[in-house]
């Protein structure tokens, strides 16, 4: 069953299987997937992204591909741009970092993770750096590239 909420933008509709689960279409940001909360607060929808922070990013195969370091803001639309995902390294030491598409991204209610759809192998060969090296996010070569990259549509068009 799908219908529109007037609380969410034009085009997304919220459908729900037999099992009661919840998964958002028609987005630029993160897809929901899993049981929907009935308590009354934050989440899933609305969440502080301080909670988000240090979560577990799996792939659809159940591997884990490494933790939200940050998510970054673009200021001036409001709107998340890239969930930094950190990778590898001990304690934060040797981490390798990469820019997620908040698109790409799905959040797993049931398995409270996010889901990153790609194995481990394209995640080795995207576009990555180090917490000294961050790449320019505002660039918008370099983030149509990375669009492209994970197959998202950028935030901005």
């Amino acid at each position: 069953m799908s219908k529109q909420d007037p609380n969410l933008p034009e085009g997304t509709t919220l459908t729900t299987g037999g099992t009661g689960s919840l998964s958002t279409a028609g987005t630029r940001g993160a897809k929901i997937e899993g049981t929907p909360e009935e308590t009354p607060g934050p989440g899933p929808r609305i969440m502080a992204a301080s909670t988000l922070e240090g979560d577990e990013v799996r792939n659809r195969q159940g591997e884990k591909l490494g933790t939200l370091e940050e998510i970054m803001l673009d200021v001036g639309s409001g709107r998340i741009a890239y969930a930094v995902l950190a990778t590898g390294g001990f304690l934060g030491i040797g981490d390798k970092l990469f820019a997620i598409p908040w698109p790409a991204l799905t959040l797993d209610t049931d398995n409270e993770c996010f889901i990153l759809d790609v194995d481990r192998e394209r995640l080795q060969n995207a576009p990555g750096f180090d917490k000294n090296h961050w790449p320019a996010m505002a660039d918008e070569r370099w983030a149509s590239e990375l669009h492209r990259y994970y197959g998202t549509d950028p935030y901005w068009s």
